[in-house]
């Protein structure tokens, strides 16, 4: 178990541009003889989700499973000896579950998860009786995969869905948060904001391309003060303090599976997501398309491949230029009228969000998350033990980690009240 060789005694604001070692080196044998399967593993997601967990544990045997066979191979070869390419294409039931009888731990990071009815993976997880995480940022995927909880119960198997960067380590940020906030009873939690930006697709390509054009045809759902809204995608704009490194950025309402996940199991009455992108016409362009077609336009899978398509070659090209950099910032206000603050931000989300599904895996592994389906914020002993380690791992390389600081200690410009006083 994580918790028995690595606890935090408490969790304080944290620098974490060199401090990988130690929580390297600490993994149990068995872990470090574990065998572990990456579908998707050759787009952006799964590739740097492989290389992380060798950087982690470089006695790890890999697979990387896809249909691209020279791809694949071109990802083993900077992976070492303990890494192979496995085809695997996960709509074939049979090829899927003869790949996955040889390993301990899938994750699926083959996206998008948008408008995809089928838990496939985890069906098949479950029939062959192995772990399995995935990556996926779709509500009603991520609830369909929840339906599977008992299966994956009496299958005796550790399962996470929306364990990745966001969702995944922002659901971990915000539990401990409001954990935070309980165990020192300052108040009752009542109001959870999930912000986020990346610089161009962050360096994804044309998956988080597709994801973003498909968002756009999924009404937002947010709650307020326990009733629940639904909003047109892409409104409600507001200017958001990132902190150092990132600085004040515009943001847009999103609908995303931890708004429903953290209101239902953190139990706070209001909640919602916003994200926002850059250069700045990035944001002008999801706002026009919006207003100029209509939610069904981006309900149909083929007609959001032709706009990726369009649009992805400008959008490499772009996201070479700008770079892609990845910020969150999780705010819990409480009813005492205390505001309290995580904020997460790398230089490069392809690497950010390697380390941080990485370090779901990890958890996983080290028999950290009890038998069943589980969100990544449901409580401590069930699917994460020790979210301390988990975000420390996650955390690889960033320029700007903290977590329960008040808004002036985090943003850049702070509001002054007078007299020295900020909020």
């Amino acid at each position: 178990m994580a918790g028995a060789f690595f606890r935090l005694k408490t969790f304080s604001p944290i620098a974490m541009a060199n401090a990988d070692i130690e929580l390297s080196l600490q993994l149990p044998q068995n872990v470090r003889n574990s065998r572990v399967l990456v579908l998707g593993g050759t787009g952006r997601v799964g590739a740097s989700t492989a290389t992380a967990l060798s950087k982690f544990c470089p006695d790890l045997q890999i697979a990387i499973g896809g249909r691209n066979r020279a791809k694949g191979e071109a990802i083993v070869a900077t992976l070492g000896r303990n890494s192979r390419f496995v085809e695997v294409d996960i709509e074939n039931v049979e090829m899927l579950e003869a790949a996955l009888r040889d390993v301990d731990l899938v994750i699926h990071t083959a996206g998008p998860f948008q408008q995809t009815e089928k838990c496939t993976v985890l069906e098949a997880s479950i029939n062959t009786k192995t772990a399995y995480v995935d990556v996926c940022d779709d509500t009603n995927y991520s609830q369909n995969a929840k339906s599977f909880k008992n299966k994956a119960i009496d299958a005796n198997i550790p399962a996470i869905t929306t364990a990745g960067i966001y969702p995944g380590v922002s659901n971990v940020m915000a539990a401990e948060l409001v954990r935070a906030v309980r165990d020192e009873s300052k108040g009752e939690p009542e109001r959870l904001r999930f912000y986020y930006y990346t610089v161009g697709t962050g360096g994804a390509g044309p998956t988080i391309l597709a994801t973003s054009f498909l968002l756009l045809g999924e009404e937002v759902v947010a709650y307020n003060k326990g009733e629940k809204l639904k909003l047109k995608p892409y409104s409600g704009m507001l200017n958001i303090d990132f902190g150092k490194g990132i600085g004040k950025r515009d943001v847009f309402l999103l609908n995303l599976p931890e708004v429903r996940t953290a209101h239902d199991i953190l139990g706070v009455p209001t909640v919602s997501a916003r994200f926002g992108t850059a250069p700045f016409f990035w944001n002008w362009g999801m706002l026009a398309l919006t207003n100029l077609l209509p939610l069904e336009y981006f309900r149909d899978r083929s007609k959001v491949q032709n706009l990726v398509q369009l649009f992805d070659p400008f959008v490499r090209a772009l996201d070479g230029l700008v770079g892609e950099r990845v910020s969150m910032r999780v705010d819990l206000e409480c009813s005492n009228g205390r505001s309290t603050v995580g904020i997460f931000s790398h230089r490069r989300l392809s690497q950010s969000v390697g380390y941080s599904t990485a370090a779901f895996a990890l958890a996983v592994l080290e028999g950290s998350t009890q038998p069943g389906v589980w969100f990544p914020e449901e409580p401590e002993g069930i699917a994460i033990e020790a979210r301390e380690v988990l975000l420390r791992r996650a955390a690889q390389g960033t320029i700007n980690f903290v977590m329960n600081k008040p808004p002036w200690m985090v943003e850049t410009e702070p509001k002054e009240l007078g007299l020295g006083i900020y909020v």
